[in-house]
Parts: structure tokens; C-alpha cells; sequence
């Protein structure tokens, strides 16, 4: 497993090195989150009831715009072609970058959510609930748009492509994390939507990876 984490380690300091999808992820979470308000008007009310609709779907769109390149680097350089032939299998491979694209994007738009909460007038309360769910939640978000990041590695306006084809994976995410969070902040039981949402996300973590290294042995055919 060390050819693993190495891979894992490999992508982190690229991303941070390169900074450019992170940047643009957080800067297009926050023009979303900041332009919502002025839409939907001065109701506060209205705004801290629809608040965790919003940051998730924020946040889903914003992770779109960095998945990309979760392949497309290594791609262009060559460097697939010699993770394809290597002793790592393929799977593990797909696997450590989705894991790099979620420690690297996913993971700070989560906790940049509660800072944005305060434009939207959340509820300090349900700040905790908020952050649980979506770190929860967010593994599928990365594992599932490996997915669509392999099936799109040749095609041109990828882009465009992997929004078609990831965002309706997402629904069951969005559905069931604003569900878990509406249960923590309510009288009704956070366990079902909490445990469907955590098996939504370990069911992306074990298939995503098998998906996308098939797909990316038909694209590099």
C-alpha cells in the first residue's frame, strides 16, 4: 500500500503546488453563496430555512469545476500512461486520486460552508450539522466524479460532459444531506438519512474506483 499513499501524497502537493482548481472551487462557492441573497430578497427568515439547500448545492457545483483535471494532467504528460503499466493496479490508482481530489477540494469547501453560512443568516446550531454531513457526504462527490473525469478524458468540452453525466449521481447525496441536517436541527431521528448518506458515500468509495479504471483502460486504448 505504500506505492498507494505515495500517489496520494504525490497529487496533494501538486494541488498545492499548482492551486489554481482549489482556487477556482473556493471562489466559485463563495460568488454563489454571496449572489443567492441578492436573488432571493431580504427575508432572513426565508434565507436560514433554504441555507443548507443552498451551501450543498453550492458546494456540488463547485467541486464539478476541479474535477477535470483529476486525470487530465497526468494525461497530457504522460505520466497515466506509466501509472496504467505499473505495479499498482489500476483501481488503487483511481482510487488514491479521487482520494487526493477529496482531502485537496472537497474537504475545505466543506468547512468553508459555516463561514458562508453567516451571509445566508444559518443558524449558529446547525453550523456542527452542517460540517458532519458534508464530510459525510462529500467522499461520494469525489469518487463518483472519478467517474465521470474517466469517461471524459479524451472527449473535448469534458467539462460540459462530466457535469451531464456526474451531476444526477449527486441527487442522492443532496437529498439525503440536507435530510440528515434537517433531522439534527428537528425532532425527527438523525440515524436513517445519516446512515444512507454514509452508505452512499462507502458505496462511491468502493465502486467509483472499479468504474473509472475501466473506463480509463477503454480510453487509453
Amino acid at each position: 500500500m505504500s506505492g498507494f499513499f505515495t500517489l496520494v501524497g504525490r497529487d496533494l502537493r501538486l494541488a498545492v503546488r499548482q492551486g489554481g482548481a482549489l482556487g477556482t472551487a473556493l471562489g466559485f462557492y463563495l460568488v454563489v453563496v454571496a449572489m443567492l441573497p441578492l436573488g432571493l430578497g431580504a427575508d432572513l427568515k426565508l434565507l436560514s430555512r433554504i441555507a443548507p439547500g443552498i451551501l450543498w448545492i453550492a458546494l456540488l457545483l463547485s467541486a464539478l469545476l476541479s474535477l477535470g483535471r483529476v486525470f487530465e494532467s497526468d494525461y497530457e504528460d504522460g505520466s497515466l500512461d506509466v501509472l496504467t503499466t505499473g505495479p499498482l493496479p489500476l483501481e488503487l490508482v483511481t482510487a488514491a486520486k479521487a482520494l487526493a481530489h477529496w482531502i485537496s477540494t472537497s474537504v475545505p469547501l466543506a468547512l468553508l460552508a459555516p463561514v458562508l453560512g453567516i451571509l445566508l443568516n444559518l443558524e449558529l446550531v446547525a453550523y456542527p450539522a452542517l460540517v458532519a454531513t458534508m464530510i459525510i457526504g462529500t467522499p461520494a462527490v469525489s469518487f463518483l466524479g472519478a467517474i465521470g473525469a474517466a469517461l471524459t478524458l479524451t472527449a473535448r468540452r469534458g467539462g460540459l460532459l462530466i457535469a451531464l453525466l456526474v451531476l444526477p449521481l449527486y441527487v442522492p447525496t443532496l437529498i439525503f444531506g440536507i435530510a440528515a441536517i434537517s433531522a439534527m436541527l428537528g425532532p425527527d431521528d438523525v440515524a436513517p438519512p445519516l446512515l444512507i448518506l454514509t452508505a452512499i458515500s462507502l458505496g462511491a468509495i468502493v465502486l467509483g474506483p472499479l468504474a473509472a479504471a475501466a473506463a480509463l483502460r477503454t480510453q487509453m486504448q
